[in-house]
């Protein structure tokens, strides 16, 4: 019996990447900021919070983030971004791994929450833009950010496949339910990449379904 899913939905930062908190901690040392000072500008500053909602659905620019975010921190708000995502990396085992399933004939997607893509492209950066992928999802382009149904429901169409016949994989807890409403078969990724390729391997790959 073949596998019963056509559809792979990859999250980016945390997922596709290495972890987010590992990057921002590199981000603080290398500007001089004291622990956790960067964490407490996009999650607690309410001019941080503000800016950075409004860029992921494309009501604010990149530029706009680098500046009330470098005014937040104290430092240059010069290209920013691209700063803030230096140590940034491929997560070679699930890059990998969404590579055998397209490989297979399995569509693949990408859905973020945007970092902006002018003037500083992260995805391209990394080498996973337009041509990695059958599907690109970028909350910035579509107005609507995870864990918006919406944003979902514009994945699935994007790949002209179903809720039931595809898989999401995301690092944060709170944006499973949504895919999961919508038939999708979910997954959580959390500090172990080996372990979830090879969870992916077994749904996507195995012919027998999970």
């Amino acid at each position: 019996m073949p596998a019963p899913y056509r559809g792979l939905i990859l999250d980016f930062g945390g997922v596709l990447t290495t972890r987010m908190r590992l990057n921002g901690e590199a981000f603080e040392k290398s500007e001089g900021l004291r622990p956790g000072a960067y964490f407490h500008a996009l999650n607690e500053h309410p001019d941080g919070v503000a800016v950075y909602s409004a860029l992921e659905v494309g009501k604010a620019t990149q530029e706009d983030w680098n500046r009330v975010v470098g005014g937040i921190l104290g430092i240059d708000p010069t290209d920013l971004m691209r700063r803030a995502l230096a140590n940034l990396r491929p997560e070679p085992q699930i890059v990998a791994a969404a590579q055998r399933v397209r490989s297979a004939g399995i569509k693949v997607a990408m859905l973020s929450n945007s970092f902006g893509i002018e003037p500083f492209n992260p995805y391209a950066e990394l080498g996973m833009y337009e041509d990695f992928f059958d599907a690109l999802v970028l909350s910035e382009l579509e107005g609507v950010r995870k864990p918006s149904p919406l944003i979902y429901r514009r994945a699935l169409e994007k790949l002209g496949l179903e809720g039931p016949e595809c898989v999401f994989v995301d690092d944060h807890a709170e944006n499973l339910p949504p895919a999961e409403a919508l038939g999708i078969r979910t997954v959580h990724h959390t500090t172990d990449p080996a372990a979830t390729a090879l969870l992916l391997d077994s749904l996507l790959l195995d012919p027998t379904p999970a």
